[in-house]
């Protein structure tokens, strides 16, 4: 048995993969099941995918497969209310365990800099560490930035982006195949990508070197 959001949910998918062959959005799918937050859709679509009545695609975007239909729907049916009587709505918290998959791509130095390498892998993560934007996740490398909290091993949860402010942590990419994590800042015709370690000295490069491929976000560390 299915939810009423989660039958809204597939119905809504069904129809559109009728019409247009392709998946909606989960910015369309919000505000078709008028929901506060996108991590709402996440959590119903992993509950019907978990239920078996749709499949994710692996490697496409926006790809979802509908695999059964529901012949319910609704878990329960709506109970009749007096005439007289008016229900105020009621405002549900929202759950703090919504868990996000994010692209996990592979290890970045905080130290020297190093090859960032792509992985066909995801980090799951709680929604509530990400804000808005696309995210992707990398496994730090290295001691530089451990004054800053950033440790060896921990995951570094990134926001896309090309642009940033004096100051603020950055991937910076190096000639095109090297990635650091440092913070950024820019000088002119120059850019130095300076350490969080007194051990470590800055690093410098002319601007036209230096691509910012997006600023921190947050961490997630695992203790074992």
């Amino acid at each position: 048995m299915l939810t009423r959001k989660q039958h809204e949910l597939i119905c809504f998918i069904n129809d559109r993969l009728a019409e247009t062959g392709v998946s909606p959005s989960f910015e369309e799918m919000k505000d078709a099941l008028d929901l506060k937050s996108k991590s709402g859709v996440h959590r119903l679509i992993s509950a019907l995918e978990e239920r078996g009545f749709i499949r994710r695609l692996p490697n496409r975007a926006r790809a979802l497969e509908v695999t059964k239909l529901p012949e319910g729907g609704v878990t329960k049916a709506p109970v009749a209310k007096p005439d007289n009587v008016i229900e105020m709505p009621k405002r549900l918290p929202q759950p703090a365990n919504d868990i996000i998959e994010l692209p996990l791509h592979g290890r970045i130095a905080a130290g020297m800099p190093i090859e960032a390498m792509e992985r066909d892998t995801t980090l799951p993560v709680p929604a509530a560490l990400l804000g808005p934007g696309e995210h992707y996740a990398l496994e730090v490398s290295g001691d530089s930035m451990v004054e800053a909290g950033i440790l060896d091993g921990d995951y570094a949860l990134i926001r896309k982006t090309s642009t940033a402010r004096d100051g603020e942590i950055v991937v910076a990419l190096i000639d095109e195949n090297e990635a650091t994590l440092k913070y950024f800042r820019p000088d002119g015709a120059r850019v130095r990508l300076d350490p969080a370690n007194a051990a470590y000295e800055p690093q410098v490069y002319g601007a036209h070197q230096v691509q910012v491929q997006g600023k921190l976000a947050g961490l997630l560390r695992r203790y074992h």
